[in-house]
């Protein structure tokens, strides 16, 4: 049921968004290859929590170590810094289960980030729950795969990690359901506090698994998580697998003080403050996620409802039509309607909109006929909330309201004690078929709560392969630039892998696009690679200059010591664009840098 509806969500979405560019470029293939042009789905894999290996008995306090005693050190502060466990803390109670879910996340995590439909840690504890197996269940290979085919996952990776002293050794292995075979196993070693580097390295290797042409460098992969600390992942970790509320807000709270940028952990909590009514608070955190975030959709609809229930009408409203500009589902475009109507504003045409979508939702007819009553329009009206009646016969609501209105249907017909349907004797007046009449006149709009994160994963994906068909039509030179505005977005929100493969894509189009090559740069200076970010910036500046490649030289070249050139690379960005305030930063930096050598070197 849940992937039929997400279907027909997609296909509303194409509908409702405009599909004539997809049309086109699926009728031209379709002439010359004589094949179906819908875009195949991504391949779903399903990640199983890591299986923990370690013996306590072998294993050692970090603080015991050789030359570990500034770490040990360290790891007191940032306990004391962030009110829990750190890593080195969990090490000397020898308790790194939580390290099993830090695995599964990650390698979800990176999955998607290249192209791949990871099912998230809910997905895989419905299937567990459907098949009546524990949370904690480590499948064998036979239950994975019963596991994987409730949720029509064709891959399964399992994995283990084991510590030793402060060593870690991580596996994993991936099986292909469709042929029934399993991958050589796949392994990582090094420090337990190196876990995200290790981690982020095997998600490399269970994507070239997967897809042997796979674009992406592994030095890409492992810097994915740059910037992200260690003990505020685990914080973060433990907060989504705590039981207790308080417990999980209170990690998760830890979690986004540590590393504000974390932000799985700002989603996490405003799910938590969410479900604890903390509307304002909730709304806050959702704010944090970035647009082009995997879970940027989920986050501005429950931002928007968290603003709808805290009274901010005009933000929700204005949050809701962000999203239906995006992905124009009934559930949103209704949403946006009721944040209208709480203003006071006519939301009638969007009440129409949502309707029409989807027809068999009585709630948009309930809805439409509050907004039609409200402008005079009786006969409209009535007609809109007959149909919600007529779609769910026992919504008492819909039945008072129609009450208040005239003319009441009558209830429900009863089963009789033996069997027989008895019809209610009609009551003129009303009240006694529908006691709640006199109350009908306060009836409110009807908010969409619910956020079906499978269909709207599957919409965006639609829409984001229409869009690509739709780029595949322009000319090269135009396709290269679009991508790299695209990958542009995905950088500056952090998303490493993402702008890399776009912008590897862009260079495909067109190898002589200077933001590509000025994008492809800076992945790589974020990713350690100095040579190649150094070639792809020069090659930037062969073909026509690209201000965030003059950026990498100056940067590279201040790392360098080579202050003159620094200047000159910061002046050439400036140049094309005066207003960059980070050139405008960095020129300052080079100048203090100069103006202190000039100090220590008098000529």
């Amino acid at each position: 049921m849940r992937i039929n509806r997400a279907i027909g969500l997609l296909l509303l979405a194409a509908a409702t968004a405009g599909t004539a560019a997809w049309a086109q470029t699926g009728s031209a293939t379709a002439a010359t290859s004589g094949a179906a042009t819908m875009p195949a789905m991504r391949p779903i894999v399903l990640v199983f929590p890591f299986d923990n290996l370690t013996d306590a008995t072998r294993t050692m306090p970090a603080a015991m170590q050789p030359g570990k005693h500034t770490q040990a050190a360290t790891g007191a502060a940032g306990a004391e810094q962030s009110g829990g466990p750190t890593v080195s803390q969990a090490s000397e109670m020898v308790n790194l289960d939580w390290i099993r879910e830090a695995a599964a996340e990650i390698l979800n995590r990176r999955l998607t980030s290249v192209g791949f439909m990871a099912l998230t840690r809910e997905d895989r504890q419905y299937a567990l729950d459907h098949l009546g197996l524990p949370e904690n269940f480590q499948p064998s290979r036979a239950t994975a795969m019963r596991v994987a085919e409730t949720l029509d996952a064709g891959y399964v990776v399992i994995g283990s990690f084991e510590a030793d002293g402060t060593r870690l050794h991580l596996t994993a292995r991936v099986i292909d359901g469709t042929r029934l075979h399993m991958s050589p196993t796949l392994e990582e070693d090094g420090e337990v506090a190196q876990l995200l580097p290790l981690l982020n390295g095997l998600a490399w290797q269970v994507a070239h698994t997967l897809n042997p042409d796979l674009d992406v460098s592994r030095e890409t992969f492992v810097a994915a998580s740059q910037g992200v600390r260690l003990d505020a992942f685990e914080q973060y970790i433990r907060g989504v697998t705590e039981r207790d509320p308080a417990e999980r807000e209170l990690h998760l709270k830890r979690a986004v003080a540590l590393s504000p940028e974390l932000t799985e952990a700002w989603m996490a909590l405003g799910r938590e403050e969410f479900e604890q009514q903390e509307y304002e608070s909730s709304a806050a955190s959702f704010g944090h996620i970035h647009a082009g975030h995997p879970s940027a959709l989920e986050a501005d609809f429950y931002r928007g409802l968290a603003l709808l229930y805290s009274g901010g009408y005009e933000q929700a409203q204005a949050a809701f039509a962000a999203m239906a500009r995006v992905l124009p589902l009934p559930e949103i475009v209704n949403n946006e309607g009721v944040a209208m109507s709480r203003r006071g504003a006519d939301g009638t045409a969007l009440y129409r909109q949502a309707a029409g979508s989807d027809p068999k939702d009585e709630d948009y007819h309930f809805n439409l006929a509050l907004s039609l009553h409200q402008k005079g329009e009786a006969v409209a009206a009535r007609r809109e909330l007959e149909q919600a009646i007529k779609l769910k016969s026992t919504d008492t609501e819909a039945r008072n309201l129609l009450a208040s209105w005239g003319d009441p249907l009558p209830a429900p017909a009863a089963p009789a004690t033996d069997g027989s349907a008895q019809t209610p004797t009609a009551d003129p007046t009303g009240t006694a078929a529908n006691p709640d009449a006199s109350d009908a006149a306060e009836a409110l709009e009807r908010i969409k709560r619910q956020y079906d994160g499978a269909a709207f994963r599957q919409a965006a994906m639609m829409l984001n392969s229409m869009e690509a068909a739709r780029i595949a039509t322009l000319p090269p030179a135009q396709q290269a630039v679009k991508l790299s505005a695209d990958a542009r977005e995905k950088l500056d929100a952090g998303l490493l892998l993402e702008a890399e493969s776009e912008y590897r894509k862009a260079l495909e189009a067109d190898a002589s696009c200077a933001q590509a090559h000025g994008g492809m740069a800076e992945v790589m200076e974020r990713a350690g690679d100095v040579a190649g970010a150094r070639r792809q910036a020069e090659a930037a500046r062969a073909n026509g200059g690209d201000v965030h490649a003059e950026l990498v030289l100056a940067r590279l070249d201040l790392a360098a010591n080579h202050l003159d050139a620094a200047m000159a690379d910061v002046e050439a960005a400036l140049h094309m664009d005066g207003r960059n305030r980070a050139a405008r930063d960095l020129r300052k930096v080079i100048e203090n840098r100069k103006n202190a050598a000039e100090r220590e070197n008098p000529q």
